[in-house]
């Protein structure tokens, strides 16, 4: 991961940040799916259930892919629509007039350089995590942003969790007091996708990032939900960290178990460590803890984890609350349950009867409703001209962490700065927000 650039100074050219940024409403969303492979044959049955969007083109690599999504399509009776499969041919989507938006799923070399073109073509983003791999290219998803004035927003879904909206309702309302510490992690045991030859992941480009870097590869899933709910870029920022990294064994081990002692997978060098541990500190004297581990038998986890003066909550390994009046005590079950529905974000009570309505679709109800939410999301808010629920900072800023915590991990966990890349804009608001038309509220 070289590293090029820390903190980059606004030119004349370059000089209005993109906070909250409002562009024209788009009565009908045209998208362009690049990238069709795991995640997108369920995106695309979930954007069939909402009004507004319209699949405009198809791009991939592997036919079979393209197969797939035409059969969806036709199986919805929905007309079909272009299709490229050139290995530039990403770059002709982007340049369609035909399009708003590129909602760009493929492996992630491409997402920063796919992300970027969409936008000098005009084009809104909506980028897998992470958006970007390196430092550098999350001032080019910024730098890009300024200047062409369009969206780029990363797809995290997991700050739609049912729970992590609750929670996000409860610190905005203060619940939980003043936010101290927040944790988050990808604890997700994914080594037999790692090791797939078929039907795993693109000519194993997941393995081969385990083989080359070492660090958090993968920090959104769990950096995101708390960064909301501490109000990054809205009032604070994050500011250093250090990260530290285990030893790697796990893929070695899952190896010479599975292929043989003697085969290339037990033999090849794996830099990535199987535990990956960062900690995070903010402008106004907050701390966040992130992990990542995907090689471990471990139960699934993200943590997310809020502590404050007045109360705490968590997710995993089992939901909890405290508040107060209890102490050290969780909350009952019934009382938590209570506390849940009577925080529960107005963005749940908007579209839970949607996803209820289609319990057997699973696309609709995958991840507990979270990832229809996030596309639902999105199309609203370019149908309406709000900001989304994320930005371009967003993106560039828990993609970031990839890069520097390897510089940390790998440099006897030293500590090193996040840039701003805001440039100083995260003073102008004060907290995150999700916005609805009047009528919708």
């Amino acid at each position: 991961m070289a590293h090029i650039r820390m903190n980059v100074e606004r030119t004349a050219e370059n000089t209005r940040h993109v906070l909250e940024l409002r562009c024209e409403p788009l009565k009908k969303v045209r998208i362009g799916f690049i990238g069709l492979g795991m995640r997108v044959p369920r995106a695309i049955r979930r954007f069939l259930f909402i009004d507004g969007a319209e699949i405009g083109a198809l791009c991939d690599v592997v036919p079979e892919n393209l197969e797939n999504i035409r059969t969806i399509l036709k199986n919805n009776n929905q007309p079909p629509v272009p299709e490229y499969s050139g290995e530039e041919d990403w770059r002709k989507v982007c340049e369609r007039d035909d399009l708003d938006l590129i909602y760009i799923s493929t492996h992630y070399n491409l997402h920063t350089p796919i992300a970027v073109y969409a936008m000098q073509c005009g084009k809104h983003v909506a980028v897998e995590v992470p958006a970007a791999t390196t430092i550098d290219e999350s001032w080019l998803l910024v730098e890009t942003a300024e200047q062409t004035r369009r969206h780029c927003l990363q797809l995290e879904n997991c700050i739609y969790g049912r729970f992590e909206l609750a929670t996000f309702n409860m610190s905005q309302k203060g619940l939980l007091g003043e936010l101290v510490h927040g944790e988050g992690a990808y604890i997700h045991d994914l080594r037999h996708l790692l090791f797939a030859t078929e039907n795993g992941y693109w000519k194993m480009w997941r393995l081969n990032y385990h083989e080359k870097y070492n660090g958090n590869l993968y920090p959104t899933h769990g950096l995101g939900p708390v960064c909301h709910s501490m109000n990054i870029h809205r009032g604070d920022r994050l500011d250093y960290m250090v990260s530290m990294s285990s030893g790697q064994f796990g893929l070695t081990d899952y190896a010479q178990r599975n292929f043989g002692s003697d085969s290339d997978f037990a033999n090849r060098k794996y830099a990535n460590g199987d535990i990956n541990t960062s900690l995070i500190h903010t402008a106004n004297g907050k701390t966040i803890m992130l992990q990542h581990n995907i090689v471990s038998p471990r139960p699934y986890s993200r943590i997310h984890m809020l502590s404050g003066t007045r109360g705490m909550v968590q997710q995993w390994p089992e939901p909890g609350i405290t508040l107060d009046k209890n102490g050290s005590d969780f909350l009952s079950k019934e009382a938590m349950a209570l506390l849940l529905k009577e925080y529960e974000h107005p963005l749940i009570k908007k579209w839970a009867p949607v996803i209820e309505k289609n319990a057997e679709n699973d696309a609709i109800t995958k991840n507990n409703g979270m990832d229809y939410l996030m596309d639902q999301r999105l199309i609203y808010c370019l149908q309406n001209g709000l900001p989304p629920d994320t930005d371009v900072y967003d993106a560039a800023e828990w993609s970031a962490i990839m890069e520097l915590s390897a510089r940390s991990a790998n440099n006897r966990s030293s500590t090193v700065n996040i840039p701003d890349f805001t440039r100083g804009a995260w003073q102008i608001l004060n907290r995150v927000r999700y916005y609805q038309n009047k009528e919708d509220q």
